[in-house]
């Protein structure tokens, strides 16, 4: 029952960290200084945590959870900027994707080897996605600053390289579990990965845009910490269902998230093709069910 409250919590929590990311983009904050912030308060919050909670004795926790961190950094900085640039309608549902980008790893690193439902399920889930957006008309209406390549919008780029580095470290996060609970891994992911983020902002011409934004952001803290919460919880939540449920099927289940972020969209930014993507990300419900319904019998 908590695994699949935690998937529920998850579904929700991920598309409105995506929504407040964009906010605090539209506000002129940088991606890496939103992952930056969304970490440190992360990391105040899981303080107690870290000073109470035994630490993980094995080496491979700590080499699976520094690769995390590396990743994680990575990801969501380019998660962020594709925020910036495209649809949340668009960009939420592509994780659809993750799903299939994660069997390769998933095999090869953990053992998992795919079923006949969870096959069929992930099939569902890309054909869904094709629904999602018209590229004529998204072509014509793409802003001139979105320059493509092999037809795809700087915004859908950076996410497809968003979604291959968080599909791995969705596979080490797997592996840490092997050697601590979801609670002791999270607090780490949170203080490890402020790590990362503040290795990157020591480039020089990230440390001078990031003075005059930590002003910007001192003007929202609502938003930041509302962006930490969702952040945080969601991140919990993964590691709760990843504790229990394969890593590809668990990635597949979480793309029925994509309804949400095509109505958050729609509702907050007026985004179009609203039915389109509707019928698109119900498709991709429709596989995640048939995932469920094969891991039951």
């Amino acid at each position: 029952m908590i695994t699949w409250l935690s998937i529920v919590v998850r579904i929700v929590a991920n598309p409105l960290s995506n929504v407040l990311q964009k906010l605090a983009t539209h506000g002129g904050a940088s991606p890496t200084f939103v992952i930056a912030a969304t970490h440190a308060l992360l990391a105040v919050a899981v303080l107690p945590l870290v000073v109470l909670l035994p630490w993980p004795s094995e080496g491979a926790f700590w080499w699976n959870m520094a690769l995390c961190a590396v990743l994680a950094a990575a990801s969501n900085a380019l998660l962020v900027q594709a925020m910036q640039l495209a649809d949340l309608s668009v960009l939420g549902p592509i994780n659809a994707y993750k799903a299939v980008v994660s069997l390769l790893p998933g095999i090869v690193l953990l053992g998992e080897v795919p079923t006949a439902a969870a096959l069929a399920g992930i099939a569902l889930i890309v054909a869904g996605s094709y629904c999602l957006s018209d590229p004529r008309a998204e072509r014509a209406a793409a802003p001139a600053r979105e320059s493509r390549r092999w037809g795809f919008s700087r915004g859908v780029r950076y996410r497809v390289a968003a979604l291959l580095l968080s599909a791995t470290e969705a596979v080490f996060l797997k592996r840490a579990l092997g050697h601590a609970s979801p609670g002791t891994a999270f607090a780490w992911w949170a203080v490890l990965g402020l790590a990362a983020a503040v290795l990157i902002g020591h480039l020089p011409q990230v440390r001078t845009a990031w003075r005059k934004e930590v002003r910007n952001a001192a003007r929202l803290p609502r938003l930041y910490l509302a962006l930490a919460a969702a952040t945080g919880l969601m991140q919990y939540c993964t590691l709760v269902a990843f504790a229990e449920v394969q890593v590809a099927a668990a990635l597949a289940l979480f793309q029925t998230s994509s309804v949400v972020s095509v109505f958050l969209g729609h509702r907050i930014f007026s985004e179009p093709h609203v039915v389109r993507r509707l019928l698109g990300s119900l498709v991709m419900v429709a596989g995640a069910m048939v995932i469920v319904l094969g891991r039951a019998r």
